[in-house]
This record gives C-alpha cells, structure tokens and sequence, in this order.
C-alpha cells in the first residue's frame, strides 16, 4: 500500500522538534555546577588559608623561643662580661696611678739637677774677657704646674671611664743672662757654644750695647735661652762618695 504525503514538510518539522534542545535547561545545569565550583574554590581558599596561618604561627612560635634564649644568654653575657671590664678598668686605673706617680717621681729626680745643668755649660762656654753680671729666671717661675694633683674625671655616669693621663707636664724653664764684654766676637763664640749645649736652646740676643767699665769701653749684653731636657741617654751620672777619717 503507497501512501502519499499530501502535507509537504509535516515530517520535517516533527523530526526537528524532536531534535530541540532545552536551553533553559542546560543553562540551569551550567549555573549549578558553576556555583559548585566557586564553593569548591572557596573551601579550598578557606582551607589553605587556614593553613598558611598555622604554618605562620609555628614558625612564629619556633623564632619567639629562639629569640628568648638568645637574650637570656644575651643578657648572662653582658653580665658576665660587664663584671670582667670592671674588674678591668679597675685594674687600669690603679696601673695607671702607679705609673703617674712613677713618673712624678722621676720628673722631679730630673728637675733637680736643671741649674747644675745651666751653671755647668754657661761657665764651660764662657769665653775670655767676658763676664756675667745676672743670670736667673725669665717667664714662668718653675713649679707653677701641679704635676701631684690628678685630674679630674669628668666621665659621664655609665659612660666608660677615663683613662688617666700618665704623662705629667712639665714646666718650660726660661734663662735670663746679662754680661759684659770688651771682645764683639766673644760673644758670638759665646751664642755658639751655648746652642750647641745639650741642656740649652733657642739662645736669642735680646740687646746689646756700648757701655763705659771703670773707665774702658764695653759691650753690654743680654741674652734669653730655654732650658732643653735631653734624652737620659746623654746623662752621664756619677756616684758622689766621700771619704771619712
């Protein structure tokens, strides 16, 4: 039996809706597992998150208790230490004093030859015909200097101390001579003598003139030098002995 399709495209257009999709449907389903996937994500941001902060607080907790051994044995040290360089500036400051009064005593044992010193090399180099009418002291009158007293400490409070200065100061000895004499010349040898003088420097001429002596014609002089302090190397120093009948 034929039959005959009298309606042209009927099939057609029941197989295509047959074949339709629901779009709304599928949309629905899409938002669905979308909305999964952001939770998922979410839990998983949650969960590491977490995480992090535990694994931030360990290590946080593990340096917090080596930093406080640290200062314990930090401030055990200082302490320790603190008491050693007590101990330390103490034991400096009385080697200190010894060496100052040391040297106290061995400045003023120097000091007190000065003049033999002055009197021996002004008459060694003395030339003829030239005598000395004054011969004393000019400036500063030796002693003016406290070379017994220490100085004071002006460190500040839990500041480290000062070291105490060891090396006393001494007194710059100034000499005035004045004399006479008939040869121009002789005292120029005289200068000359004088400078090369292991005790004596800086000889200046201060004035010299034309003066009448018992009736002759002379040269008056005066004459300004420093006393030098050579080394104790050029000292040569002999026992003094006395025999006794």
């Amino acid at each position: 039996m034929i039959e005959i399709n009298l309606l042209p495209g009927s099939g057609k257009k029941k197989a295509g809706r047959r074949q339709s999709v629901n779009v709304g449907a599928m949309f629905a389903s899409a938002t669905g597992r979308m909305k999964d996937k952001f939770m998922i994500a979410a839990v998983v941001a949650v969960v590491i998150g977490a995480g992090g902060v535990g694994l931030l607080y360990f290590t946080q907790t593990v340096t917090g208790s080596q930093l406080a051994e640290r200062e314990e044995q930090a401030v055990h040290d200082s302490t320790h230490y603190a008491n050693f360089l007590r101990d330390r500036y103490h034991s400096e400051a009385v080697r200190d004093s010894l060496l100052r009064q040391i040297n106290v005593i061995k400045g003023l044992d120097e000091d007190r030859f000065i003049w033999a010193h002055v009197l021996d090399e002004v008459s060694r180099a003395l030339p003829q015909y030239t005598w000395l009418n004054v011969l004393g002291f000019s400036g500063t009158p030796q002693g003016s200097t406290n070379v017994v007293a220490s100085p004071k400490d002006s460190t500040k409070k839990g500041a480290k101390p000062r070291r105490l200065a060891t090396d006393i100061p001494r007194d710059s000895v100034s000499i005035r001579l004045m004399g006479r004499t008939v040869d121009i010349q002789a005292l120029t040898r005289f200068m000359k003598d004088l400078e090369a003088s292991p005790f004596i420097g800086n000889v200046q001429l201060d004035k010299s003139e034309l003066a009448i002596d018992q009736g002759k014609e002379v040269t008056q002089f005066q004459l300004t030098m420093g006393y030098t302090r050579p080394d104790s190397t050029m000292i040569r120093r002999v026992p003094l002995s006395l025999s006794a009948r």
